[in-house]
């Protein structure tokens, strides 16, 4: 079977994502560059993105492990394909609370979203 990404393309590793949020300018800037110019809350400063790198990220929040959503409007997750442990995967989140992108290694049972590449 070729996985969860359709014919032609693939789930960013790590690394893909490590290379999109340096060539933004680093963790410490590129959420604002990826997040949509609409649908996240507002936090003071904080809230939609300039989306100028075009990925349109949305604050879809993520699934538990016990099958409740939370976070919606609040924070947007990814997975990449990257494993780190047999338990865990890399993954990437944004958030309406600042402009990074913030990188984490969570529980395989959580449900985020995916991004698909073009090979």
């Amino acid at each position: 079977s070729r996985g969860l990404a359709p014919t032609g393309y693939h789930i960013p590793t790590d690394a893909e994502w490590t290379n999109l949020t340096t060539y933004l300018g680093g963790e410490s800037v590129a959420g604002g560059k990826m997040k949509s110019t609409s649908g996240w809350q507002n936090n003071g400063n904080y809230g939609n993105g300039t989306n100028t790198s075009g990925f349109t990220g949305l604050p879809g929040g993520y699934r538990s492990g016990i099958g409740d959503f939370n976070a919606i409007g609040a924070y947007g997750y990814w997975w990449s394909s990257s494993e780190n442990g047999t338990l865990n995967a890399w993954s990437r989140a944004l958030s309406s609370n600042n402009g990074n992108v913030s990188r984490g290694a969570n529980g395989k049972p959580y449900g985020f979203s995916v991004r698909c590449l073009r090979d």
